[in-house]
């Protein structure tokens, strides 16, 4: 403990004694107030808030059409029970009662999957807010790094002959070799060096780590000589030594580690000369670091790719911070605890976060020397601002910001606490189980919006059929008399029976839970909620096939007409039965074909091959529905006459219902394609910009609500554009040191410095939007004409790998350009 410090609850003293004030207790203490921060309400979850919408417009828009219904056969002189009988059929067939429960075995589904994968769900919901995961906060000490420090391979030496195995040999004889290391330092050199070069040392004497001389030291025989050797912190070792020229340098090189956050361990020797030993000699130095994973880089890098953010948070020292940060591609702008938010003074965290402290957050790269108050007020700020957080952690104290982010992700080894309030737990180590958890999360959201697209589209077609037919077409209008002088005339208005009814919404429950094994494309982009989008599309499906039923019901009706279709095509007239039977299997079959339709969104239906167990279902109950359609006994269902449309002497007439769906279903997909090209044309419900702006509640840069929307359209692609660059400089590099000299060599160098120009800035676009876009078309530009000079000049291997390079940055900068230039124009 040093002046100023503060034992945390649970501390002992282990010697000496002092005169203590306590000045926190409960939930005032650093660990009361993680405590209580668990406690702070979360609020419903993002996928319950857009399924209550979506359910609220469909009940409401459903309820006011029934009753509409309702009143209206009452007015026309039908009985009570009649009337009221059509209502709640209607009403219960229009609602999508399995909205909840498609989507929960959607996301149990993914969940098993991501199970597979490492990653166990813990709450469902949390998969959704994964596919749309912008920001992902990671720890770093063991996520991002091995947790293990490692001997670098920078090894400086300062007496000769020595190289980094000899001085791995004089620190070893600095601990007890033969006994369990006693320290992380001791764990650190003992389990790298070779222990089969130790046979021939005896150690006479020992001296432990001492926290008052920082150092250990100890002395031994090698070959019949005795010598002492010590290794401990730098500042120390050189105190030991009496050259201060060789001291000066070797204290500008700790200097040098120290900007780099890499950490040294100084080792010095003293022989024995006579019955005393000489002077210490500094012998050289370890570095050492917690180093990164092998594949952290690379799932970094691809995380920007698929538009996520990725922000370093570790409680260690900047300069550490600033190291990783930089070797990951992550950006040098690491901020310090001292411009973070804190709690309020009641104890509750401030609403206005992301005014005062959003833009800077956004902007920063990571954060360095904080506590867990910290991590929560950072989610916290980065929610305010409208983005989609995740945050990894392992430890009680992260616990706290794992139960507020969007996703919380405990990582491999984490304590209960963090397991019990996080809502994924990897059971695989690094960052790279997220990634590949985040992508399949945006596969189970491609599912969700088939299933609520179609669903919302067979609502509304359900819905608007019936209510238009019952205002539009009175079958007692169209009853042909004597041609069907067996029957008895036509009702006053056009419904289905009860059970048939059912028999739709039962079959197409069943087959959309299916929906959860279908083939999809995941999304490069964060997924969002466009629902205004969405609904038009649902509008536009449900509106053809609900007007291709109004259709064939007129054309039914009107079979009997001699100048009507049926007559002109040959077509016998329909008794009042087969009609029934004939809008049942057109309305049964209109609703399997529009989720065909629906599941390829922006495509034609045949742009994606649907999942073979999706096939099966549909199938199945498609042969159901066409079964009981042709073969339906005849006489009464629900007080409705029914008969089959096989029965009796012409039996084609499920064959022409099947043809005239089809047609349809092709015009239908035709016409949402044209739909969704008028909304892009036109950026209509901002379709456009919706995920440019990478935050899940703005649409657009302007966006009114949340001032910062502008700062995040390009900001990953800024920093992925300048992680790219430096990357290919540093390939070109390499290639140029191993090329021999001559013109391959002196193209390397100009590529190099084309490169080192090329670098833009990744910050968000501000006020100089256009000037922006501007520095990105001069990159695009410039990486073409240098890589017309590797095309040109550099073959071989190196100029394959330098040439995919090139591309990788062109795309992203393409990327970059769109971004920009769409958010200067709003």
């Amino acid at each position: 403990m040093h002046k100023g410090n503060s034992a945390k609850m649970g501390s002992m003293v282990v010697r000496g004694e002092v005169e203590a004030t306590v000045e926190f207790t409960g939930k005032n203490t650093f660990f009361g107030k993680t405590a209580s921060m668990l406690q702070q309400d979360t609020g419903m979850g993002h996928l319950q808030k857009m399924l209550l919408k979506i359910m609220m417009v469909l009940v409401g828009l459903s309820i006011v059409l029934c009753f509409t219904c309702f009143g209206y056969l009452l007015g026309t002189g039908i009985s009570f029970r009649e009337s009221i009988s059509f209502t709640v059929v209607l009403l219960v067939a229009s609602i999508p009662i399995a909205i909840e429960i498609v989507c929960t075995t959607t996301l149990a589904l993914g969940s098993r999957q991501m199970a597979t994968m490492g990653a166990i769900v813990t709450r469902l919901a949390a998969i959704e807010d994964l596919a749309g995961m912008n920001m992902l906060c990671s720890d770093k000490t063991g996520t991002l790094t091995l947790n293990k420090m490692v001997i670098q391979e920078d090894t400086p030496t300062f007496m000769a002959g020595v190289d980094q195995r000899a001085l791995l040999r004089y620190a070893a004889m600095a601990a007890k070799w033969k006994e369990p290391p006693r320290d992380a330092l001791d764990t650190l050199v003992l389990t790298t060096v070779d222990m089969a070069s130790m046979e021939g040392v005896e150690m006479i004497d020992y001296m432990p780590f001492d926290p008052t001389i920082k150092r250990t030291e100890g002395t031994v025989i090698e070959d019949g000589k005795t010598f002492r050797t010590t290794k401990g912190a730098p500042n120390i070792i050189f105190q030991l030594c009496d050259d201060q020229a060789m001291r000066k340098a070797a204290d500008t090189l700790v200097q040098s580690f120290g900007q780099r956050g890499i950490r040294a361990l100084a080792v010095a020797i003293s022989r024995k000369e006579g019955d005393d030993f000489g002077p210490w000699e500094l012998v050289g130095m370890l570095t050492f670091l917690d180093p990164p994973r092998p594949d952290t880089k690379e799932t970094v890098r691809r995380a920007m790719e698929f538009g996520v953010d990725v922000k370093m948070i570790t409680g260690d020292h900047v300069l550490i911070a600033k190291e990783t940060s930089r070797v990951l591609g992550l950006g040098l702008n690491v901020k310090d605890a001292k411009g973070l938010p804190s709690m309020g003074e009641d104890g509750k965290v401030p609403k206005d976060l992301h005014k005062t402290h959003g833009a800077m957050m956004m902007e920063a790269d990571g954060f360095a020397q904080v506590y867990p108050e910290h991590k929560y007020l950072i989610v916290e700020t980065l929610r305010q601002c409208g983005l989609a957080v995740g945050m990894t952690g392992d430890g009680v104290n992260d616990a706290p910001a794992l139960k507020r982010a969007d996703v919380g992700v405990a990582v491999q080894g984490a304590t209960d606490a963090a397991r019990a309030a996080a809502d994924i737990v990897l059971t695989e180590p690094g960052l790279s189980t997220i990634v590949e958890g985040m992508v399949i999360a945006r596969r189970i959201f491609q599912r969700m919006k088939t299933f609520i697209n179609y669903r919302i589209a067979a609502t509304l077609q359900l819905l608007f059929f019936f209510f238009i037919a019952l205002f539009s077409f009175k079958p007692i209008d169209y009853y042909p008399g004597e041609a069907v002088a067996n029957e008895e005339p036509w009702p006053e208005f056009f419904s289905l029976p009860v059970i048939m009814l059912m028999l739709i919404t039962i079959l197409n429950d069943g087959t959309l839970i299916s929906i959860g094994y279908d083939n999809v494309n995941p999304s490069h982009m964060p997924e969002k909620w466009n629902l205004r989008a969405l609904f038009m599309t649902s509008i536009i499906l449900g509106v053809v096939a609900m007007g291709s039923s109004l259709l064939l019901l007129w054309a039914c009706l009107d079979s009997y007409n001699p100048d009507g279709i049926f007559q002109k095509w040959g077509l016998p007239g329909l008794p009042y039965g087969k009609i029934i039977t004939s809008i049942y299997l057109k309305v049964s079959i209109s609703d399997f074909l529009t989720l065909f339709s629906a599941r390829t969104h922006e495509g034609l239906f045949w742009t994606s091959r649907p999942s073979v167990i999706l096939l099966i279902c549909a199938g199945l109950a498609l042969t159901i529905s066409t079964i009981l359609g042709s073969l339906w006994p005849k006489g009464q269902t629900d007080h409705v006459p029914t008969e089959g449309l096989a029965l009796g002497d012409y039996t084609l007439m499920p064959l022409w219902i099947w043809v005239y769906c089809i047609v349809w279903w092709w015009i239908q997909d035709v016409i949402k394609v044209c739909g969704y090209w008028v909304m892009h044309r036109f950026n209509i419900f901002n379709i456009n910009t919706d995920k440019l702006v990478n935050m899940r509640a703005a649409e657009a840069a302007n966006d009114k609500k949340h001032k910062l929307a502008r700062n995040s359209v390009g900001l990953v692609e800024g920093k992925l554009l300048n992680a790219k660059i430096q990357d290919a400089i540093e390939k070109v590099e390499h290639a140029e040191k191993a090329a021999a000299p001559g013109i391959q060599r002196k193209s390397l160098q100009r590529v190099s410095a084309g490169l080192r120009m090329s670098r833009v800035s990744g910050q968000p676009i501000g006020k100089g939007d256009a000037e922006a876009g501007r520095s990105v078309e001069d990159v695009h530009k410039q990486v073409e004409q240098l890589q017309q000079v590797v095309d040109a000049e550099i073959k071989g291997p190196a100029g394959e790998e330098i040439r995919q390079d090139m591309e990788s940055i062109k795309k992203t900068a393409a990327r970059l350009m769109i971004a920009r230039k769409s958010a200067s124009r709003q």
